[in-house]
């Protein structure tokens, strides 16, 4: 499992982290993804594009999931 660092913010963008993470090629490809129910935080599906993910959160998307930290 991957770890996704905050450094001092408080929280990142479902869809940036697909970007952050290179699961998505671009923002669009990203929405969409989350949008057509692909993407889950913390064993649910999450359809928010924008959903804030902040520390401790469990992002899972094509098999691959990724450990959001202060």
């Amino acid at each position: 499992m991957d770890i996704f660092h905050l450094d001092k913010h408080p929280h990142v963008e479902l869809c940036d982290l697909l970007k952050l993470q290179g699961w998505s090629e671009s923002g669009a490809q990203a929405k969409n993804e989350i949008a057509d129910g692909h993407v889950s935080v913390d064993g649910q599906v999450e359809t928010r594009k924008r959903c804030k993910i902040t520390d401790g959160q469990r992002v899972t998307f094509a098999g691959q999931t990724v450990l959001v930290k202060a």
